[in-house]
């Protein structure tokens, strides 16, 4: 009896081994099988969106790749850029659809959730997972690898390369003046309920300037990005508000929690608080049209270094602070920025697509392409001011004063933040556009009625009651949510 206990546990000691080993071997299978030869490298095209220096960053990289790991192991990579993220898009969507004059799908392609998912259902997409072991994703940042997850299938078919956030950027140069003057506290920043507060005093400050020209005060904040706004609003207060399930959605639209998303962009949009003139709100502060806003982590490079109007022309200092959350809210941050999909071709193409990939995400390369694109890395040990100090020291880089201060702001905060982006859904990208334009349309269009009622002398209190009633917020409400149902019908 004793001998058979003893046989049996050495079977199963056994069978654990050999199972281990064979997840081992899973995770390595297609490594060990592929067999690239130096003399005769393969060709692996990558399109992406990169433009100006990002490009050039992104060009270095491959070049460096070329010269090191790709001579060594076989492999040349040559990166296109196909124009914008929309143009890409379209290309990758193009080829997939077998339009005439559009080249084949390349190797590998920047991508957003959506055309992945629109290549995925097209069976284009190589699964990561088959080249990537468990331990290697348990390096990365959680959510970036989640994010590439399109299915229930545990297929990994995007893998992240570089990511960027929200920050809050200020003309410090004409901040200060009027904190001094006023009393108020960049600490107020911190909450988007603070911004509305800090707002209405900068418009009534400006607005006494010109004791004999009533209603002139001018707008304090703006931003990019309203489906941002609505997404992390919503998460930061405890709601997805696209809850999705089997690919299938369901808006989450509570009505209180909204009504806050309302009151804090809507009703000082109308008032004059808030403002959104140009492309971009970076050139309403080149414009001294406000001085702050919240846009991508990213488009800290472009924030001026002027204020150009039509009376006078001032060099500006800059301040980077976290973006603003919802007073009460959790510290969620939206995660944004393509990541890369491998197209399926042949064992070869698509091992040393991901020998490529797993290149350019290591902490010393992927480090020094995110000091000169202004994103963020991916790695869970990059993301330090250490890391980012290191590299900058070590490679001798350049880094542009505001997006180092925007890098260093967000990797400080890093540890105590948690990044979210929506799941994808069939249609998601027309849903996201009602976030996107929605409100913000209307908070334009109701604002243009104020303006022309205050000019004819209407009482400025009176004229904006009416527009900001639980009645006029019932009826967008209602307006809101039935533009969010249509939107994937």
């Amino acid at each position: 009896m004793k001998k058979s206990i003893k046989s049996l546990c050495v079977i199963v000691m056994a069978v654990f081994f050999l199972i281990g080993c064979g997840t081992n071997k899973d995770n390595k299978k297609n490594e060990g099988k592929v067999k690239l030869d130096p003399e005769n490298p393969i060709s692996i095209r990558v399109w992406h969106y990169y433009n100006g220096s990002q490009q050039a960053a992104f060009d270095e990289l491959v070049n460096e790749f070329n010269s090191t790991k790709g001579k060594e192991l076989g492999i040349n990579v040559e990166g296109i850029s196909q124009g914008t993220v929309s143009d890409l898009a379209k290309t990758v969507s193009d080829s997939i659809d077998g339009k005439v004059g559009v080249d084949k799908l390349p190797d590998i392609f920047s991508s957003y959730a959506d055309t992945a998912y629109y290549a995925q259902q097209n069976g284009k997409l190589v699964d990561l997972s088959e080249y990537f072991s468990k331990e290697e994703l348990e390096k990365y940042v959680d959510s970036y690898i989640e994010e590439g997850y399109l299915k229930n299938d545990k297929a990994l078919y995007l893998f992240p390369v570089a990511k960027t956030t929200e920050s809050l950027m200020i003309n410090k140069t004409d901040w200060e003046p009027f904190a001094k003057q006023t009393g108020s506290s960049l600490d107020e920043l911190k909450t988007i309920e603070g911004v509305v507060k800090v707002a209405k005093r900068y418009y009534e400050w400006t607005d006494a300037k010109t004791p004999n020209k009533p209603n002139d005060g001018k707008a304090f904040y703006g931003r990019d990005s309203m489906a941002n706004y609505f997404v992390i609003g919503m998460k930061q207060l405890g709601k997805d508000i696209f809850e999705i399930k089997d690919g299938n959605v369901t808006f989450n639209v509570d009505k209180k929690l909204i009504k806050r998303l309302w009151e804090n962009y809507y009703v000082p949009y109308i008032n004059s608080y808030f403002t959104a003139l140009g492309k971009f709100r970076s050139d309403d502060v080149k414009t001294g049209d406000i001085l702050a806003y919240t846009g991508s982590s990213m488009s800290a490079m472009y924030f001026p270094d002027r204020v150009e109007d039509d009376d006078k022309s001032y060099d500006i200092d800059y301040e980077v602070l976290p973006a603003p959350i919802m007073s009460g809210g959790e510290n969620y941050k939206v995660q944004q920025g393509a990541d890369m999909a491998v197209t399926k071709s042949d064992k070869k193409h698509e091992y040393a697509s991901c020998v490529f990939i797993k290149w350019f995400t290591q902490k010393e390369q992927n480090l020094q392409f995110v000091c000169e694109s202004a994103y963020m890395p991916v790695l869970k040990s990059a993301n330090n001011v250490k890391a980012l100090d290191d590299i900058i020291e070590k490679k001798s880089l350049d880094i542009n004063n505001k997006t180092y201060d925007c890098l260093k702001n967000v990797m400080g905060d890093f540890d105590n933040t948690k990044y979210y982006t929506t799941k994808n859904f069939e249609n998601g990208s027309s849903a996201r556009e009602v976030l996107e334009t929605n409100l913000s349309s209307k908070a334009q269009k109701d604002r243009k009625e104020i303006e022309k009622a205050l000019a004819k002398g209407m009482k400025r209190s009176e004229v904006i009651k009416k527009y900001t009633t639980e009645e006029a917020f019932d009826k967008w409400y209602r307006e809101f949510s039935d533009a969010l149902s249509n939107s994937i019908k």
